[in-house]
């Protein structure tokens, strides 16, 4: 009992007690908080001020009044009787442990006393004659009262202000072992020093890239399954429609059946009962002539029994007539045999027919012929094509067999070679053909009783090639990108569709957008700048989309644009990275390239090819001093066998050295402005502006304006590049427009 009332009184003190963070309170709300304890603290402390006691009587006051405070905060607290702690503090020196109520930490003394100076002195300095007799055993009371509820505050007031634990280092690396993130420090220590680790975004990119690939396992799996339960539900279909057809063919014969049976019952009665007639009227005409004869002899009886009784004149006299009479009855000769035997002739019964149709319940009829589905769209790919049909439903049918043969122009017999497929559903998908290509189809339904006729045939088409993207071809600006492909297919397809991903950044999402119905083989579209895109193609035809081509990615931070090299001249060739244009020290050895109108043939220069996009467009050419080259723009039908700048449809800047003096000019239409260039330019900028009718040629390396010509393109332009000499030019584009060119 005692126990059960310590523990109850315990509980009620901690529900009585409150905690209160003594920073987020002034001196007289700490008060407030506890008045009993303040205001015995207050009333015992200010009188020992007021009478100005000797030092000694404070201190051994001030000692007494600890004490006290001990003493009650250790009954508030439940620790009278815990023997667990009871060395620590229960002894003759008992009230003298609480040091951890005596000892004030520095930051409570930065926040001010609330009592008196000297109250305050006499307090601190018998805290420290008094700490230094009882700190071991105010020390073991300190962590008894911690271990028994928390941890507490050595403040004197008895606030229990939480500790703040330190926050936990964020995990920086990743253990591959583990499998669990780590700090860095901790690879050093035992547990992870031998294992592998990667820093975590790593680890993170590849976590994500794991779930995305089992995601897209998983895509697949939950497609299959639902093709699989797709299949099952056809499946149970045809069963039911089955079971229906088998029902309704066994109650129509068994039906048939019974009307014959009953048929034949009827028919056997009916003979039966005539023969009984016959029998019955011959017995009862016996029977009749039977009688009578009998009641005749009765009579003569009766007649002759009279006779015997008269006198002898008359018996004579009657006697020999009844003599006469009796002879002639007694000749008459009696039929004695039945007429009719009452046994009726065993019934031989013919049931031919009803085993006949006994035997038609196991023998079904031929089922009519199918009719085969038109072509229902997206159900093909490129090397298969699912073919649905259709039958009557009174029909019963074990096996089709599904025809195909391709249909091709050439009546060749390898070209037009059947192949046949015995299937059990009314579906079924073809594979291992060929692309974009027509095949005809139709069906034969089977049974016991033998094959139906053929459907009518029918066309369907496998899906396209995925098209092939001309990546050499591809040109794109900051605002848009035009696109060429090839087909892949040798029929022709409806349409293509492109697919265009934006690169997830801050700003982008990385969502897919898709441009359909686009008839030829390129498609300009139109971007966002300063951006990066992954662009597919797909063909479509009537049984489907073609799988994704090959990805692509266009950059949409500056100008990109290849050169066309049907207009290159026979001396001048390109890199394999397609931006270095280059003349030899001598002729090419090999044959020259048939004559052309598009082709360079006086001016050793080739072209470019802009994206057909009017607005800013920007590129440099890197080029050598001691050359002599000619950079700058014409329109497509500038005359091949003509100098550039030397007609009205071509503006450039061409570079002569003779005698180590540099010569620049800036032609169109053979005239040119007179213009002085210090400066040798290494790199040159050609900006094309279409909407002020500019171009515009920089010395990029000291960012220097060259000269800018008004002109009015009616037409799109293409950069052009011509050498006079050996040497090389490199064209930079794809990049950003310098700052100092936006001014122009």
């Amino acid at each position: 009992m005692e126990e059960e009332a310590r523990e109850e009184s315990r509980q009620e003190s901690s529900r009585d007690f409150h905690f209160y963070p003594m920073d987020l309170y002034d001196s007289e709300d700490r008060l407030q908080l506890f008045p009993e304890v303040s205001t015995g603290m207050r009333r015992k402390l200010v009188p020992a001020e007021m009478t100005h006691e000797p030092r000694e009587a404070g201190e051994g006051h001030a000692q007494k009044d600890r004490q006290e405070e001990v003493e009650e905060l250790i009954h508030l607290y439940g620790l009278e009787d815990d023997h667990e702690f009871g060395d620590a503090f229960v002894g003759d020196n008992r009230l003298e442990a609480p040091a951890y109520g005596m000892k004030r930490r520095e930051p409570a003394r930065e926040q001010g006393d609330w009592r008196p100076s000297g109250e305050a002195e006499a307090e601190e300095q018998g805290y420290k004659e008094w700490g230094a007799v009882s700190l071991g055993q105010g020390q073991a009371l300190r962590e008894a009262y911690r271990y028994t509820h928390g941890r507490a505050s050595e403040e004197y007031e008895c606030y229990v202000i939480p500790e703040e634990e330190d926050e936990e280092e964020a995990a920086d690396v990743f253990c591959v072992t583990c499998k669990t993130p780590v700090r860095a420090i901790e690879k050093s220590l035992d547990e992870h020093k031998e294992h592998e680790v990667t820093p975590l975004s790593d680890a993170l990119e590849s976590a994500k890239d794991e779930i995305h690939r089992n995601m897209s396992k998983l895509e697949q799996q939950i497609i299959e399954m639902e093709n699989f339960a797709s299949h099952l539900e056809e499946v149970f279909i045809t069963v039911e429609e089955n079971f229906g057809r088998q029902e309704q063919n066994f109650e129509s014969h068994y039906n048939e059946i019974l009307e014959t049976l009953a048929q034949k019952y009827e028919e056997k009665i009916q003979v039966l009962g005539e023969k009984k007639k016959e029998k019955l009227e011959a017995l009862y005409k016996q029977l009749v002539s039977c009688g009578e004869k009998l009641e005749a002899c009765k009579e003569l009886m009766e007649t002759i029994e009279e006779m015997c009784h008269q006198e002898k004149v008359d018996f004579l006299k009657d006697a020999v007539a009844m003599a006469d009479r009796l002879g002639k009855f007694l000749k008459t000769k009696t039929d004695m045999e039945i007429s009719a035997q009452p046994d009726f002739e065993d019934q031989t019964l013919d049931f031919s027919d009803v085993e006949q149709l006994m035997g038609s319940i196991n023998t079904i009829p031929a089922p009519s012929a199918p009719v085969i589905n038109p072509q229902a769209p997206n159900s093909a790919t490129g090397s298969s094509v699912r073919v649905c049909w259709s039958l009557f439903s009174d029909d019963t049918v074990e096996s089709y067999q599904l025809c195909c043969r391709p249909v091709k122009d050439s009546s060749s017999e390898k070209d037009r070679e059947e192949f046949t497929l015995t299937v059990k559903e009314t579906y079924c998908s073809v594979r291992n053909l060929e692309p974009n290509t027509q095949y005809e189809f139709w069906v034969i339904a089977q049974n016991r009783a033998g094959p139906s006729p053929s459907s009518e045939h029918a066309v369907y088409m496998t899906a396209p090639s995925p098209p092939s993207i001309k990546s050499q071809e591809t040109r794109s600006c900051a605002e848009a990108a035009l696109i060429c492909w090839e087909s892949g297919n040798l029929n022709p397809v409806d349409s293509y569709t492109v697919e265009l991903t934006q690169e997830e950044t801050l700003e982008a999402s990385g969502v897919t957008e898709s441009i359909v119905g686009i008839p030829t083989c390129e498609s300009l579209l139109q971007l966002q700048p300063r951006q990066s895109y992954t662009i597919h193609v797909r063909a479509l035809n009537v049984g489907g989309p073609s799988a994704r081509s090959q990805p692509i990615t266009v950059h949409t931070t500056g100008l990109y644009f290849p050169l066309i090299k049907d207009t290159c001249h026979p001396w001048l060739s390109v890199s394999e990275d397609g931006f270095t244009v280059v003349r030899s020290d001598t002729k090419s050895l090999g044959r020259e390239p048939p004559h052309s109108k598009a082709r360079f043939s006086r001016c050793v220069a080739i072209m470019g090819n802009l994206v057909p996009v009017r607005g800013r467009h920007y590129w440099e050419v890197e080029v050598d001093e001691c050359l002599d080259y000619t950079v700058g723009v014409a329109f497509e039908d500038v005359p091949k066998q003509e100098d550039l700048g030397t007609n009205g449809l071509s503006w450039c800047m061409r570079h002569t050295l003779a005698s180590s003096r540099h010569k620049y000019e800036f032609l169109h239409n053979r005239t040119t402005p007179d213009i002085r260039i210090t400066v040798p330019p290494k790199k040159i900028g050609i900006l094309l502006d279409y909407e002020n009718s500019k171009l515009s040629f920089f010395n990029v390396n000291i960012s220097q304006h060259l000269y800018t010509f008004s002109c009015q393109f009616d037409q799109f332009v293409h950069p052009c590049f011509s050498l006079e000499k050996p040497g090389h030019l490199k064209i930079r584009n794809g990049i950003p427009m310098p700052i100092h060119v936006t001014f122009y």
